[in-house]
């Protein structure tokens, strides 16, 4: 633009006002269509982040889940069955909760929360997952004992203390296996 474009003067013909008109509604649209264009750039660029985090989500199910109940069992749970990714619903077939690993016997069933990165807000999310699982399992004559474990590629010490304190199991990363970690002396896991 030069400066007859950007500060109009009075001496200015109708022509040259209307073409002044053009010229801006065409960069209006220019700079709409390019809006446009950005916004489907950053919505894939968001996608494929999703998708990466998900990725890495499943990886580290993977990492975790397949040796799980037998770190359990060592325990002295005796689990006989591993589900991956158990969905409850309710009678209208919403989703009431979702478990990324639940280890079962008779008497137990240990529902396990996996996080790439574990968060103190990831435990507070779970605990309130425990409970719905209770009121769930309560609805269907599942009188056995529940119980919660949270795991995580990377568990920050602070993660670890505050699920200990809920009543969690923590499993960890330790070099190239899951361990489940250390509780504080005394402590004992939590029943729902």
């Amino acid at each position: 633009m030069n400066d007859r474009t950007q500060n109009p003067s009075p001496e200015m013909t109708f022509e040259q006002l209307w073409a002044l008109f053009q010229e801006t509604d065409r960069m209006i649209k220019d700079v709409a269509q390019r809006q446009k264009e950005t916004d489907r750039e950053i919505k894939a660029v968001n996608q494929a982040i999703g998708n990466l985090g998900n990725r890495l989500g499943s990886l580290i199910e993977h990492l975790v889940s397949p040796d799980m109940h037998r770190k359990f069992n060592a325990l002295g749970y005796a689990f006989t069955r591993t589900n991956t990714r158990v969905v409850c619903k309710d009678a209208h077939d919403k989703t009431l909760a979702e478990v990324d690993v639940l280890l079962e016997n008779g008497e137990y069933a240990l529902a396990v929360e996996v996080k790439t990165e574990l968060t103190v807000e990831d435990v507070k999310v779970h605990a309130e997952r425990m409970a719905v699982l209770r009121a769930y399992a309560d609805r269907h004559n599942d009188a056995r004992q529940y119980l919660g474990a949270v795991a995580g590629g990377i568990v920050g010490e602070q993660a670890r203390d505050y699920a200990h304190k809920s009543g969690f199991y923590v499993l960890e990363q330790s070099g190239d296996t899951v361990r489940i970690a250390e509780p504080p002396e005394a402590w004992q896991p939590k029943t729902w």
